[in-house]
């Protein structure tokens, strides 16, 4: 058999192997690569090249707002912010019918945009709105449903983790990718808010909340200021050229200290637990990229990506087709892979596809990034679908049914995305950054 092509099996099957053997997708990517680059290179060759190809992969400055991001999500997540969001989101939509369910989607939307984690905000809006749901009598699984649905929309709402990513992998822009997310990451949370919204008319007991007086309202409101201000501080920095994306993660974690001393939600003898709970999850991500790297390089070397793209060519030439392949194929992913490595994975395969038909690799990026956070609440991998229901001390088979209206809704917002560029491209175009 040509080295090549062995090489493709290797790698592709031996990553599948090990992940139905319920192996770590890292150790998968890994293991697999390793064995194709031992058929390319030989051994001794091999292992210096997968050492080299680890160490470029994560050596890079643009990286380091990883960690850095994953830290200050995790001291917002300890410090008395999403407390204070979730005020501010019963003042703006308090007054719609299912108000703590609207409440609960407003929330995550913007503690997932503070915070850049889609599990994050499922985990500190979750424990608090499910009570006050229990008390106006929603449906325990509805209410979870919608908190669990909601969560991914500050995966696309900047700044975003995944995207970071997706810039490693595509060299694309980081400020274009986040300023991109702003118009999807909303549909995403608006079409939530309206599946609640047509479950709580059918629900008349679902009342709103009590009217809060003006001076109530703007109280709340300039609580939650302080917090909000760290989307401004950090997207509007990087797009006035203040700092880049790396500078800007730094700046954010500082800003989300302060505010947590300030709050006095978080103390000093807490700041170990804090970083360690940020170095594990950053160790998982790094680690990740690195192998991710070995795998990028002997998919080049084996060719699979012109493989991939003749065979996808073979079965049709039509653009509206191919794409709506793609994002079938993404969907299918998102239900057995985390995004992370799925966008390190699949990125370098599908980009040069949709490049030459001259779809933008910014609006590719929204395309995978919201196709993959569809995944995020599916079964039977879906993070977010299990932290949702642990909070909620459910069990996933307890909330599927009331998932499937929300799943439906995104999967329509999906081809929407993927076939109106505008919703990706009109910002960054406006602010000149494409």
């Amino acid at each position: 058999m040509d080295p090549a092509a062995l090489a493709a099996l290797l790698l592709l099957g031996g990553i599948a192997l090990f992940l139905v053997i319920g192996a770590p997708v890292s150790v998968a990517v890994g293991l697999s690569s390793l064995a194709a680059m031992f058929v390319i290179l030989g051994t001794e060759d091999g292992v210096l090249t997968s050492a080299q190809q680890i160490f470029r992969g994560i050596n890079s400055f643009p990286l380091l707002a990883i960690p850095f991001f994953v830290l200050a999500g995790v001291i917002m997540n300890n410090g008395g912010i999403a407390l204070r969001l979730i005020n501010a989101a019963k003042v703006m939509v308090g007054r719609a019918p299912g108000s703590l369910a609207q409440t609960n989607v407003a929330a995550n939307a913007l503690f997932g945009a503070v915070s850049g984690s889609g599990v994050a905000a499922a985990a500190a809006v979750g424990p608090t709105m499910a009570p006050l749901q229990a008390k106006e009598r929603y449906d325990r699984s509805f209410a979870a449903a919608t908190n669990i649905a909601s969560a991914p929309s500050g995966m696309l709402i900047p700044p975003s983790n995944l995207m970071i990513v997706y810039s490693l992998v595509s060299g694309t822009s980081i400020a274009a990718l986040f300023v991109a997310g702003y118009l999807p990451g909303i549909l995403w949370a608006v079409v939530c808010m309206v599946i609640v919204h047509l479950h709580a008319r059918t629900r008349p007991e679902l009342k709103m909340t009590d009217r809060l007086t003006v001076g109530q309202a703007l109280k709340v409101l300039l609580d939650a200021v302080p917090s909000l201000l760290l989307i401004v501080v950090v997207i509007g920095g990087i797009l006035a050229g203040v700092f880049t994306p790396t500078e800007a993660s730094c700046i954010a974690v500082l800003y989300a200290l302060a505010l947590s001393f300030l709050y006095r939600a978080v103390t000093v003898r807490q700041l170990p637990g804090i970083l360690m709970d940020a170095t594990r999850t950053t160790a998982v991500v790094m680690f990740l990229i690195g192998v991710s790297t070995i795998m990028g390089f002997v998919l080049s070397l084996a060719r699979i990506p012109a493989m991939v793209s003749e065979a996808m060519f073979g079965l049709t030439t039509n653009p509206v087709a191919l794409l709506l392949l793609i994002a079938v194929v993404l969907l299918v992913i998102g239900c057995f892979m985390d995004p992370t490595p799925a966008v390190l994975i699949f990125t370098p395969i599908f980009l040069p596809i949709v490049e030459s038909f001259g779809i933008h690799p910014v609006h590719f990026g929204l395309m995978i990034v919201f196709a993959l956070s569809i995944g995020t609440i599916t079964p039977p991998v879906g993070p977010i679908l299990f932290v949702g229901a642990k909070v909620a001390n459910l069990g996933i088979e307890d909330v599927i049914r009331r998932l499937l209206p929300f799943f439906a809704a995104l999967v329509v917002v999906l081809v929407v995305v993927i076939f109106t560029p505008g919703l990706s491209l009109w910002l960054p175009t406006l602010l000149g950054l494409v």
